[in-house]
């Protein structure tokens, strides 16, 4: 009886031990994103985005869904895309669980006031912060998309904006020592923006400047030595008039040829930026009529430079249909991201 007992003492304990050296292998395993300079690094290595932006939305609806995660992951895979930028937070640890085994990584976007779901606003966004600050699916933590174009949201003055997006930036500092923070901007912020917000670590851009950006990077050059990317860029696959070579209607030439160009010019330019999450991965139906099919039409602010009419037919922006079908743009995406060589 006391052998027994001596033995199941000393199995307990192998079972302590074994806890313990994965607890603390986990521990160790732990990603930190770090800036240095111009650029972005994980775990000390150069990052470079090859993303995309993601909000699948699913037919017949205006409300985000990760039932598709698993086949779109795989299609992201296929593509070479390593990062997916997100509009809103992702409280659910399996999706970013997914997100991660598949190899990717995460930006998170975070509102200014979405009905205290994790937003600025009502401060609520830090408890979201502290919940997954420790998962290896995240890149950076981006707080608001393009509000630039939108100072009716903070009674008529844009600085108010900037200044609660500095405070919610220092207050992410305080909670997360191992991951930058960010922000997206609608084009060049100016220099008074970046004097009220001097605790954004990384800025995203949201460009559209026809089918060629590069003229930013000496631009952003000559305002700030911050790391940025292009958290948009891209085109959409229809044409609402006739243009040289491209008809009006449906058009996958003309978003593939676009995008191409886009793609091909950013990265021509690799030691400017840190890389571009391209919008977007899904067609969304939400966005111009009926829910349950596609639309031209849509709006976006500041988008006359979107190739090759001017005009922002806010549903087909996908490299990927509604039922995951892949667009000509999907084999430019492919062959591009995939021959980048990446460091990560």
């Amino acid at each position: 009886m006391i052998k027994k007992f001596k033995i199941a003492i000393i199995l307990s304990f192998i079972v302590f031990l074994n806890y313990a050296l994965v607890s603390c292998q986990e521990k160790n395993n732990k990603d930190v994103v770090t800036i240095s300079e111009r650029k972005i690094l994980v775990n000390d290595s150069v990052y470079q985005i090859k993303g995309v932006c993601y909000h699948p939305v699913p037919k017949g609806s205006d409300k985000r869904s990760f039932s598709n995660l698993t086949k779109d992951l795989a299609l992201m895979v296929e593509a070479g895309i390593n990062t997916i930028r997100v509009y809103e937070p992702i409280d659910d640890k399996a999706v970013l669980d997914e997100i991660y085994e598949a190899g990717l990584k995460v930006i998170i976007g975070i509102g200014y006031n979405q009905n205290g779901n994790f937003d600025i606003l009502s401060g609520s966004f830090i408890n979201y912060i502290n919940t997954y600050k420790n998962h290896n699916a995240i890149l950076l933590w981006e707080l608001g998309n393009e509000y630039n174009y939108h100072p009716e949201w903070f009674s008529g003055d844009i600085k108010n904006w900037y200044v609660a997006l500095n405070n919610a930036a220092d207050l992410i500092h305080q909670t997360d020592q191992n991951h930058p923070v960010a922000t997206a901007h609608g084009e060049l912020p100016d220099a008074l923006t970046l004097s009220l917000t001097e605790n954004i670590d990384v800025w995203g851009i949201n460009i559209y400047r026809w089918d060629n950006p590069s003229s930013f990077f000496s631009e952003w050059s000559a305002l700030s030595d911050k790391p940025m990317y292009f958290s948009e860029a891209g085109a959409d696959s229809y044409m609402t008039i006739s243009k040289g070579d491209y008809e009006q209607g449906s058009n996958e030439k003309a978003q593939a040829d676009a995008t191409k160009n886009i793609l091909e010019n950013i990265f021509k330019n690799s030691n400017s930026h840190n890389g571009v999450t391209l919008y977007a991965f899904v067609d969304e139906l939400w966005k111009a009529g009926n829910n349950d099919s596609q639309d031209p039409g849509g709006w976006a602010p500041n988008s006359s430079g979107v190739p090759y009419d001017g005009t922002p037919n806010e549903e087909y922006w996908g490299i990927v249909d509604i039922d995951r079908n892949k667009k000509e743009v999907f084999n430019v995406v492919k062959e591009i991201y995939t021959n980048i060589n990446n460091s990560n």
